[in-house]
């Protein structure tokens, strides 16, 4: 009863990543960053599926070993620093500074 727990908490902390770095993409337009919410939302569909092996009897292990495959593929990979000297709460948060667009069109 507690697979279904640990799970859950994989699948969880994969999306709340992943969401972070939408915010952070959303708002610096970095492209490490997009790639990063591309491959969370794919491992997060994977961590779900590994979710739902959980929950039927006898494929407890199964599913866990799924969930932990999407937490292993959902690595930080290579990312600018957009942070600098923010607190903890700020970088948790995925607060960052809007960068400005480039408006010049030739």
């Amino acid at each position: 009863m507690i697979y279904i727990y640990i799970a859950a908490f994989g699948f969880i902390s994969i999306m709340f990543l992943t969401l972070r770095d939408i915010r952070i993409y959303r708002r610096t337009k970095f492209d490490s960053y997009r790639k990063g919410a591309l491959r969370g939302m794919l491992m997060g569909a994977l961590a779900l599926l590994g979710v739902n092996f959980t929950g039927n009897p006898g494929y407890e292990s199964v599913g866990l070993t799924v969930v932990l495959v999407a937490v292993y593929f959902n690595n930080k990979g290579k990312r600018e620093d957009v942070f600098g000297d923010a607190p903890l709460m700020k970088r948790v948060l995925g607060e960052t500074t809007v960068k400005k667009r480039d408006t010049k069109t030739i």
